[in-house]
């Protein structure tokens, strides 16, 4: 992706706020004429006077009983909230008003289109496409099922879902939207009305997005002339054309023409909406970088400042203008270095690492009341969460689809969730003073990072822009800021030819080479994300790392640290003599910056801790009962995952057809020796491995998990979006002859979230358990999140479809190593465990990376 795409996405209109038709709001005179009023200052962008007419217009109604008269009020209120960058205000406003207007006029009327399109819309501004595309559909295809096809409001729903495509990327699907809405709106209200303005400005945007620059200059400067002429000089509709005539001009190297379009933009957004509202900002960054890549870093890098400042910075214009002062003496190091860690830990937070800051809180909160009461609130908010996501998810729908009963009680059950939470928030602020500073913790700099170091750690963290990456290694004893020539597109395609050669099917002959472990991209990846920083972290024993974007999927101990005499060798032998950046360190992943304390501050206290627990060889076949039956239907190992097969496809009613179920899930026999093989290292009773039958869903959630150290899963995992019909990633457990909520056969990852453990390590010994929470999603966001959120300090897993034979070996030489030398730690004792099986000669397969290196260590890797 560009960097004009980027820059200038916020440019695009994302809904037209009123329709040129607007639906009265009530048969009353002075109510109409209100509405009208308050649109009209909405669409002059003069929302300081909007605000207090839409309130007391809210208000007046609330006193009556007309749902439909208030659900309009309130999206007038919403859009107020909305224009002045308030989305968190706006945001419930409009749920509230769709929920008045279908439980007045029913589920099918034409006039909660408006709702739901600004609803989307603001989804959309928050980059929540997925929420979003349902409800710009439904309010296109409701209107097009009561107005005629070039009806204005048609148009406008046209210029919406055309707009998401757009941020999509789906520039094909684009394009005839905009072309239909551009049609309707010229013929309905004359070449020179706002709203064709907007549409033209957005063919505009799709022709520089599409490297079509020669095309794109004229509407856009034909949106800035109608603009100018019916809105006026200053109005905001105006600085969204400047702005992107600007860029269009910045991209053409046409600076002296577009250094005044953006100052102009920038003006006349600071004036109209304010110096904090999110356009000033993108104003504010899209000036900073134009005078960066014209050569000004002097002149660019107070703006920057100003964004970081509030908080907004965007990372693909603060960091190459940091990195640029710093290198011109513009910044102290010092200076530098933290306002760039700063943004980096603001602007990357991944949901794992929200969960690791939720685990640390409860873990603050030290007495196990109040550690209950912060627990409580967590998976309150959680809770309603997920109902609000549900009721959006029902919206979005025909009304033959709804269940509106079931709504009623979602809604029902929000409000008495936010009553609960609020009486807990008092309790929390009176007895847990420090709750709202540990729920939202400040970035770390340099010197807060380097006493959590020990001697023989050094830490890397990564942030990847469009154009360029950067790379922060950090030690005990000093600090290096390096670029990365690689940008956010370039990086994922690589990547993801790096694990094109991580499938243990190809691991038993390179005859043909073909789909082989390429190892001179690994040497090419080395050389790019830790050549730089290479003198400060090389002679470490452990390397921790913190990843952004595509590096979450990234086995960087798979690394080649030298050029290796043949991308592919010739025998699979080969691969044991490449320079695996193993072979030098220990690997850990973090799942940001502040979870390096967040995990190191707390260190398990408690007493009369029992070792482990785990769950093995679950039975998915009623015929394979007992062990020696399960092996023999096994036949051979098994890879950990399912990838063919739809799972519901195997419900029959409340039953299941296990005959079908067991062609997916092959029986895994072997984990029982596994787990067995660990619990005998660890000292763990049999009363506490829970193998066959006994590998269920029930029994897990039963069981009393907080008292673990270790939690342990040897099973298949099966990842979202690989199998048919399956939502999110799980852990396989064996099938019940009656599937029920408790216990249908999946552990899934939000399940998982409402487990109750604290466990130094959850070892998830299955298929790909790194994986998203959907498919295309950043790496750890799925049964990771979920055990950190549960209360896990630490995870083993796996990065592609494990060899289950592999995994075997590979977890209990682990434990095996860190019963005979506690002191060496998780990383280290994992580290020397695929290093034993890497150079075992006794088979070729040994040395291929996909066999003895699928497992990663995620969080506190060290001895503590």
């Amino acid at each position: 992706m560009t960097h004009r795409r980027l820059a200038l996405a916020a440019g695009l209109a994302l809904a037209i706020t009123t329709s040129l038709a607007t639906p009265g709001l009530a048969q009353k005179a002075d109510l109409a004429a209100q509405g009208a009023r308050i649109n009209a200052l909405n669409q002059a962008g003069k929302y300081a006077e909007a605000l207090p007419l839409a309130q007391a217009m809210v208000a007046s109604l609330e006193k009556g009983n007309d749902g439909r008269e208030l659900s309009a009020a309130l999206n007038n209120l919403g859009q107020v909230y909305a224009g002045q960058g308030r989305d968190d205000l706006a945001e419930p406003i409009y749920k509230r008003a769709i929920a008045l207007m279908e439980k007045s006029l029913g589920l099918d009327t034409a006039l909660i289109a408006p709702e739901l399109n600004n609803l989307a819309a603001l989804y959309q501004r928050q980059g929540r496409f997925t929420e979003a595309e349902p409800l710009f559909k439904r309010a296109l295809a409701i209107r097009e099922k009561v107005l005629s096809r070039e009806h204005p409001d048609v148009g406008q729903a046209l210029n919406n879902l055309a707009t998401l495509y757009v941020k999509q990327e789906h520039f094909a699907d684009a394009e005839p939207l905009f072309q239909r809405a551009l049609a309707i709106y010229q013929k309905a209200a004359g070449p020179e009305h706002p709203a064709v303005a907007t549409v033209l400005n957005n063919i505009g945007q799709v022709d520089r997005d599409l490297n079509r620059d020669a095309d794109a200059e004229a509407p856009i400067k034909r949106s800035l002339a109608i603009r100018e002429k019916v809105l006026g000089p200053d109005h905001p509709d105006v600085a969204r054309s400047l702005n992107n005539l600007a860029g269009l001009y910045e991209n053409q190297q046409r600076y002296a023409d577009a250094e005044p379009l953006y100052r102009r933009a920038l003006a006349i957004r600071e004036r109209a909406l304010g110096p904090d509202h999110p356009d000033v900002v993108t104003s504010t960054s899209n000036l900073a970088y134009f005078l960066y890549v014209s050569g000004r870093t002097a002149d660019a890098l107070p703006l920057a400042e100003r964004t970081l400042r509030r908080g907004r910075a965007q990372l693909r214009v603060v960091l190459p203008i940091l990195f640029s002062a710093r290198q011109q003496h513009l910044l102290s190091d010092d200076k530098a270095l933290d306002e760039a860690l700063a943004a980096i830990q603001r602007g990357t937070q991944s949901s794992a690492a929200s969960a690791v800051n939720k685990l640390a809180v409860r873990l603050a909160a030290g007495s196990d009341r109040l550690a209950e009461l912060v627990r409580k609130e967590q998976d309150l908010a959680a809770e309603a969460e997920a109902l609000d996501k549900a009721i959006i998810t029902a919206v979005s729908k025909q009304a033959a689809q709804r269940d509106v009963a079931a709504e009623q009680r979602s809604r029902a059950r929000i409000a008495a969730i936010a009553s609960e939470r609020a009486g807990l928030q008092k309790t929390l602020a009176v007895e847990f003073p420090d709750y709202a500073s540990l729920s939202n913790p400040l970035p770390l700099g340099v010197n807060d990072i380097q006493p959590l170091l020990s001697a023989d750690e050094a830490m890397t963290i990564y942030s990847v822009v469009d154009k360029q990456g950067y790379v922060i290694a950090i030690t005990r004893e000093g600090v290096d800021w390096k670029e990365i020539p690689l940008g956010a597109d370039a990086l994922a395609q690589k990547v993801s030819a790096f694990r094109k050669g991580l499938d243990v099917g190809k691991a038993h002959d390179a005859s043909g080479k073909s789909g082989l472990f390429d190892l001179a991209l690994a040497n090419e990846l080395y050389v790019a994300l830790l050549g730089p920083v290479e003198a400060l972290t090389k002679d470490k024993r452990s390397l921790l790392v913190v990843p952004s974007a595509a590096l979450t999927a990234l086995p960087f101990h798979l690394l080649v640290t030298e050029k290796p005499q043949a991308a592919i060798p010739d025998k699979l032998e080969g691969y044991r003599s490449a320079a695996w950046l193993l072979r030098r360190q220990a690997v850990s992943v973090l799942p940001s910056v502040i979870s390096l304390k967040s995990l190191r501050a707390f260190a398990r206290k408690d007493q009369g801790v029992k070792p482990m627990t785990g769950f093995g060889d679950p039975v998915f076949n009623p015929a394979a009962e007992g062990p020696a039956d399960r092996r023999a239907a096994s036949g051979k190992v098994a890879a950990r995952s399912i990838a063919t097969i739809a799972y519901t496809d195997f419900w029959r009613g409340a039953g299941v057809d296990r005959a079908r179920l067991a062609q997916a899930l092959p029986q895994l026999p072997d984990t029982a020796d596994e787990l067995n093989a660990v619990a005998r290292d660890v000292g763990a009773g049999d009363v506490d491995i829970h193998l066959g039958r006994d590998a269920s869903e029930t029994t897990l959630k039963r069981a009393a998990l907080a008292q673990y150290s270790i939690i342990y899963f040897a099973t298949h995992g099966l990842v979202a979006g690989d199998v048919k019909g399956l939502g999110e990633p799980s852990l396989a457990l064996s099938i019940p002859d009656q599937p029920s909520e408790l216990d249908d056969g999946l552990l899934t990852a939000s399940e998982v979230a409402q487990l109750k453990l604290n466990a130094d390590w959850v070892v998830l010994s299955a298929c790909n358990t790194i994986a998203g929470d959907k498919p295309g999603a950043e790496a750890l966001s799925g049964l990771a999140r979920s055990f950190f959120y549960a209360g896990a300090r630490a995870l083993l897993v796996s990065h592609w479809a494990v060899d289950s034979e592999a995994a075997t070996r590979l977890t209990t030489s682990t434990f095996a190593l860190l019963k005979n030398e506690p002191g060496i730690g998780r990383a280290q004792a994992l580290r020397r465990a695929m290093l034993t099986y890497l150079d075992d000669a006794s088979s070729p397969r040994n040395a291929y990376p996909a066999m003895w290196g699928p497992f990663a260590l995620i969080g506190e890797g060290d001895v503590r």
